[in-house]
């Protein structure tokens, strides 16, 4: 593995000593030392146990000092206590890299918690790589390195996997043997006291022998390093992913398991987007698109041609080729030429290709090389329902032999089960991935797309938008040292014209006759909104109201406003009300907010104003510092994004000016690591502008 050098020690050590290891065959110690026997470590081994002699016909130590030369990795298989003593004549022996594979530590509570971090900062302090505690090992198949206490024995192959739980690995392994799936490497990384996920995909990026990472994540230690190294990642190799502790309950389990604290779902979906990260919900995707990945090429379209012996499934491929946004290709004239002379007359030429039941071998040969040929066909799908006629040996066998000519993605799904298991173990052995349904195989196809794209995206453009930082500075200083967390409103109306955000003409007044004098400055027709910091919505109140064109409508607006809140808030404070110019009056409400995410950072959130957006959870995410792509996304992501591109005959509104917003935003969360949350509230948008006409700043 070409990796940085302060993790060469941990993946390609020349000497292992291994401290704990027992005769008995049940312990854990005993295992790694058997697993590496058996992987065929060509290593130096040095176990340590305090008898001495020897343990499976290797000589033993019986103190790490009496060790001969220092070891490049120290496994710790001994009980809690030890550990920590262990690591220090470890250190001390110069070892380069520790592999902690005791529990016990920050997920058992406060002591296991301390002295975590006394083994994390002893690590630091002398430099030495560690991994874990609360790890199974690690697995390096290049160099025969299995340091695990895994009973299953992976093949060699180009996918890497890395997980924070280590009883999910012993599991994948042993199903990994079953479905015949080989590994590069194989990381459990436990508590990340040490080396993080964020290290590992880094180092699995630079290695060779890897060609797909996938992983499983309950916590990411420090969100933003994570996507910098993401994205130089999947910049050259796909990385797919699946985030648990998505729920609350989820969420109870990871910290009670590793100690961690999982994150917002939505901070975490942002980020794998923002990082090209492929996220998948279940095992059973992570391993089929795994395995897509491995053995087939990318498509380099959409185009999908879909070949079958029974129309119902042809149907079901057509379904799931909209939903995953891949497109049925229309063959060529030429195409469509040969499928006519080579087709029975009542098969389908057109897509999807229905060979009709009878068929057998040859006929599905003719139709592939037909279609492998099309130039209007990115990628092909199989699909053979086991007939009475079905020969499904001998079409494996055809499947193979066009793919060993044709430089597009083949996949197959044989559907049945104990009749088509030959044809499915032929294929699957010569690298065509073959499913039991056509849908998973769709969305194989339409991730390697979605990847292709990604590779070959225009290089991200960062802006960085004008403001006065040291003015938004002083204000934030001061406030801080006052103790106040929720902005008055003069205050954060300072920061939002320091990032030149579009706010109206306001005031904040205390008594109707200011209103009225403030509305007779500002000019006819004004708004009036409530200011309380005990309301955070004025819709709970009825605080608003809007195009008051005279001083008897301002005056009776404030009444009826600041009598209502007294009424239903007996115990809020109002501070009075804010006197507003008008926005346009046909212009559309967005709302852009940002909050401070405690593993990723600046979360920036785009939506329509209005509760419907919240219930409906129409509501789209990407984390700071944005890219003009990241604006342009966060915008059209939205499902109601249609009604501000103009509806029946409705003009469509100025995309550019809430972009801008967004760009301010993101600049405002990346300089202010204080500002705990911002809500612009709403935007009114139109053809020619956006303005913000309310807004909603708290730092700490």
């Amino acid at each position: 593995m070409q990796a940085d050098a302060h993790l060469r020690s941990l993946f390609n050590p020349d000497s292992i000593a291994i401290i704990g290891v027992s005769r008995s065959s049940h312990k854990l110690g005993n295992v790694i030392l058997s697993n590496l026997i058996a992987a065929g470590y060509k290593g130096t081994i040095f176990p340590v146990n305090p008898a001495g002699g020897e343990i499976l016909g290797i000589p033993t130590f019986s103190d790490i000092s009496s060790i001969p030369k220092p070891p490049d990795l120290g496994i710790i298989v001994l009980p809690r206590e030890k550990v920590l003593p262990a690591m220090k004549e470890l250190a001390d022996a110069n070892v380069s890299a520790i592999c902690i594979i005791t529990a016990g530590f920050r997920e058992t509570g406060r002591d296991g918690f301390e002295l975590e971090m006394k083994m994390a900062e002893l690590a630091r302090r002398k430099g030495i790589t560690l991994l874990g505690p609360n790890t199974l090992g690690l697995i390096n198949t290049a160099i025969g390195l299995d340091a695990t206490i895994a009973q299953a024995k992976p093949a060699k192959g180009s996918i890497a996997f890395f997980s924070q739980s280590g009883a999910l690995c012993s599991a994948i392994l042993d199903w990994a043997d079953g479905e015949d799936i080989g590994f590069s490497k194989f990381i459990s990384l436990g508590n990340k006291a040490g080396i993080s996920e964020a290290d590992v995909l880094e180092s699995l990026g630079e290695d060779p022998d890897t060609k797909v990472i996938i992983g499983y994540l309950e916590s990411v230690d420090d969100g933003q390093k994570f996507l910098a190294k993401a994205r130089a990642v999947t910049d050259k190799k796909p990385v797919i992913m699946i985030k648990a502790g998505t729920t609350q309950a989820g969420a109870r389990a990871t910290s009670s398991h590793t100690g961690s604290i999982a994150g917002s779902v939505v901070a975490s979906t942002a980020a794998f987007k923002q990082a090209g990260i492929i996220q998948v919900e279940s095992l059973e995707s992570l391993f089929d698109l795994a395995r897509a990945f491995a053995e087939q090429p990318l498509p380099k379209g959409p185009n999908l041609t879909v070949v079958t012996n029974s129309g119902g499934p042809g149907i079901l491929a057509a379904d799931a080729c909209e939903a995953a946004n891949l497109h049925l290709a229309r063959p060529s004239t030429v195409t469509l030429g040969k499928l006519t002379e080579a087709l029975p007359p009542f098969a389908a030429i057109y897509n999807p290709i229905d060979i009709i039941g009878d068929a057998k071998a040859e006929r599905y040969r003719v139709t592939l090389e037909a279609v492998a040929q099309d130039e209007m066909t990115n990628a092909i799908l199989v699909l053979l329902t086991p007939t009475a006629s079905a020969e499904i040996e001998a079409t494996a066998q055809v499947i193979i032999d066009v793919a060993q000519t044709c430089d597009k993605p083949i996949f197959a799904s044989f559907m049945g089960d104990e009749r088509i298991g030959p044809g499915r173990d032929m294929l699957l052995q010569a690298g065509i991935p073959c499913y039991g349904y056509p849908e998973p195989a769709i969305r194989a196809i339409s991730a390697m797309h979605a990847h292709y794209q990604w590779e070959n995206r225009p290089y991200p453009v960062e802006v960085c938008f004008r403001r006065d930082k040291g003015r938004a500075e002083r204000t934030i200083k001061q406030l801080l040292k006052q103790g106040i967390s929720e902005l008055p409103f003069s205050d954060a109306m300072n920061i939002a014209l320091a990032y030149e955000l579009p706010v109206p003409e306001t005031r904040l007044v205390r008594t109707s006759d200011q209103a009225v004098r403030a509305a007779k400055k500002l000019g006819y027709p004004v708004a009036l909104k409530l200011v309380s910091p005990h309301i955070p919505s004025r819709g709970d109140v009825d605080g608003v109201a809007l195009d008051l064109a005279t001083p008897r409508e301002v005056r009776d607006a404030w009444l009826d406003i600041t009598s209502r809140a007294q009424r239903k808030r007996p115990g809020a404070y109002i501070a009075g009300c804010l006197v507003q110019t008008m926005g346009p009056i046909k212009a559309r409400e967005v709302v852009i907010r940002f909050t401070q995410d405690p593993q990723f950072g600046p979360l920036v959130s785009f939506s329509l104003a209005g509760p419907s957006s919240e219930i409906l959870g129409d509501i789209s995410y990407r984390l700071a510092p944005l890219t003009l792509q990241d604006v342009q996304d966060i915008v059209r992501e939205i499902k109601s994004f249609p009604l501000l591109r103009g509806i029946r005959g409705e003009e469509p509104v100025n995309l550019a000016a809430i972009e801008d917003i967004l760009l301010s935003m993101s600049q405002m969360a990346t300089d202010f690591p204080e500002i705990q949350e911002v809500e612009l509230n709403p935007i009114l948008v139109d053809a020619e502008g956006a303005l913000v006409t309310d807004l909603r700043l708290t730092i700490g």
